[in-house]
């Protein structure tokens, strides 16, 4: 399979056009036409489905993309590496954030990153922690923020810290924004709208609640928690969220957070780590940028608790 014939193929697929994606590779569309014809013809299958807007892709086209990407992203990362044996931080790197962290994590990160590696370059994609550590065995991704991950031989983890989780509720109308701390007890009184299984949050929240003998009351499984503050907001109903949740939200003042315990001085937590590919070498710029990210997450945890 020649690579120039897969880049073609990703790159139409991706864009849905044939004219687009000549312009975006600076190629003659007939030219791009048959790399992708010739590689239609080596695999024994049609790869799109053409029409009057543009292309989609048969089920064929569908795997061979998924295929595709992390193959590409493989040869980049060969190409980096070798770079990386002159000790130059250079390439690009791509990194998930959980979406508790990556409203406010986000712009810190590239703009830290543009800072000290001016000669590489960043992607941010947002996912759950399952979602992150497929992407990572799969190549997809380099490095990921991650909450309550299980160690694996595909996947290193570097602590990074505990963060408390706090139940999220409507604020009354003259009630502090901070209140007491909620017991286990109450919290399995509580309706709660939370991420369906197997969201590290939800798992945490349902595991610390069957040790005391408890189950939740789940009211809705959501996973976007603008959409989980939201219902809180308007339908009366709770949230368990990391601490930073609520950082500069705009339903910030209309909301309260208490912290759950455990016991009398036992706060109700969930881990964050780094989590890389234990199965790919670290070069020097995923080094450097891993010190950088695990800075500042520390940064905004803490000072958003």
């Amino acid at each position: 399979m020649d690579l120039r014939q897969l880049t073609a193929f990703v790159q139409v697929a991706e864009l849905g056009s044939f004219t687009r994606a000549a312009a975006v590779l600076r190629v003659a569309q007939p030219a791009l036409s048959r790399q992708v014809r010739a590689l239609e013809v080596e695999l024994r299958q049609s790869l799109f489905e053409r029409n009057g807007r543009g292309v989609t892709l048969t089920p064929a086209g569908t795997r061979l993309l998924a295929h595709g990407r992390g193959i590409l992203q493989q040869v980049q990362r060969a190409v980096q590496d070798l770079e990386e044996l002159r000790g130059a931080a250079t390439g690009v790197l791509s990194i998930g954030l959980p979406p508790s962290l990556s409203r406010t994590l986000t712009a810190p990160l590239v703009e830290g990153f543009r800072e000290r590696f001016p000669r590489a370059g960043v992607s941010v994609v947002e996912g759950l922690t399952h979602y992150m550590l497929e992407w990572l065995v799969q190549g997809r991704i380099d490095a990921a923020l991650v909450y309550n991950a299980t160690p694996s031989t595909a996947v290193a983890l570097q602590p990074v810290l505990e963060e408390p989780l706090q139940l999220i509720s409507a604020r009354s109308a003259g009630r502090a924004a901070r209140a007491a701390p909620v017991s286990l007890a109450e919290l399995a009184g509580c309706e709660l709208v939370i991420p369906s299984r197997p969201h590290a949050l939800r798992m945490r929240v349902e595991t610390a609640l069957a040790e005391a003998g408890l189950v939740p009351r789940v009211a809705l499984e959501i996973e976007s928690v603008g959409a989980m503050l939201a219902l809180v907001q308007r339908h009366g109903l709770h949230a368990v969220l990391a601490a930073g949740a609520l950082a500069d939200h705009p339903a910030r003042g209309t909301l309260q957070a208490r912290p759950i315990r455990l016991g009398p001085k036992r706060p109700l937590t969930t881990s964050l780590s780094l989590a890389t590919s234990a199965q790919r070498p670290r070069g020097p710029l995923l080094e450097q940028a891993s010190a950088l990210l695990v800075q500042l997450a520390r940064a905004q945890v803490l000072g958003s608790a």
